[in-house]
């Protein structure tokens, strides 16, 4: 399926790269783009040939937020509309969420507002070197959205999370690594490719584990040790039972990679 504004495209390894595709501005959100990544994200989700979900933007921007020159503003001409409790914005956040194959935000450029904020839902972000992430908000006189204050508390601490959102400053790669906020900085003569190697090496994994692991991840920050000792014995018991498990144990006394099929 074909999606404005995004383009879409799988490697035989199963990574699946999503691109959003307004460069002339900085890939900024406006309506179409709004409706579109959710549903592509979604797809990729269901898709069992999809491993792993890599978000980039084209051109020299990942995600400028909100185009404020065609927004996307909620829908207030029907009673849903007004009711509506998340709005578009929302959905992009829980759409990467509930996608249980490992998410990569490919921040190749500046990442603001709720560009920020999809990049903060992803599980890892790769940032190029040289580019730069805010929040934003202040600076237009807003408070953020996007999940900005759920997630980025939780990967930098109140304190350091605070300066941030408060500020609206720019937060440079190296200071992104430093802080915990980047997964990793990569050159950016050759981001695209060095992100291509290391989204491979996650499609090579076991999909049943890699899923069970990100189901502990997000339940750690709100779950007590008694219970977060119970489903990792709960999960790990099902990793047992599969044929990926019996094919890493053979591949270990066969001295050889394992083919993880996801069974």
């Amino acid at each position: 399926m074909t999606h404005p504004h995004l383009q879409v495209a799988t490697t035989p390894e199963g990574v699946r790269t999503i691109t959003l595709d307004r460069p002339e501005r900085l890939n900024a959100v406006n309506p179409a783009l709004a409706d579109a990544l959710p549903r592509a994200v979604d797809e990729a989700a269901r898709d069992d040939a999809v491993r792993v979900l890599v978000l980039t933007g084209a051109g020299r921007g990942f995600c400028a937020g909100l185009d404020l020159a065609e927004p996307a503003m909620p829908d207030v001409s029907t009673r849903a509309g007004r009711l509506d409790p998340l709005a578009w914005v929302g959905r992009w956040v829980l759409a990467l969420r509930a996608c249980e194959k490992p998410v990569v935000a490919a921040v190749n450029g500046p990442a603001a507002g709720a560009g920020f904020g999809l990049a903060l839902a992803a599980d890892l972000r790769l940032v190029a070197d040289g580019a730069t992430m805010t929040a934003g908000y202040v600076r237009r006189g807003l408070s953020p959205d996007a999940g900005v204050t759920y997630f980025l508390p939780r990967l930098v601490g109140a304190s350091r999370a605070a300066d941030i959102v408060l500020t609206g400053r720019d937060v440079p790669s190296e200071e992104a690594l430093r802080i915990g906020l980047a997964s990793a900085v990569l050159p950016a003569a050759s981001f695209a490719e060095d992100v291509a190697a290391y989204a491979a090496r996650l499609a090579a994994g076991p999909p049943l584990a890699l899923a069970l692991t990100k189901r502990l991840l997000a339940q750690s920050p709100d779950a007590t040790l008694d219970a977060q000792l119970r489903d990792e014995l709960t999960h790990i018991r099902t990793c047992f039972a599969t044929k990926d498990v019996a094919e890493a144990m053979k591949a270990f006394m066969e001295k050889r990679a394992p083919v993880f099929r996801g069974t």
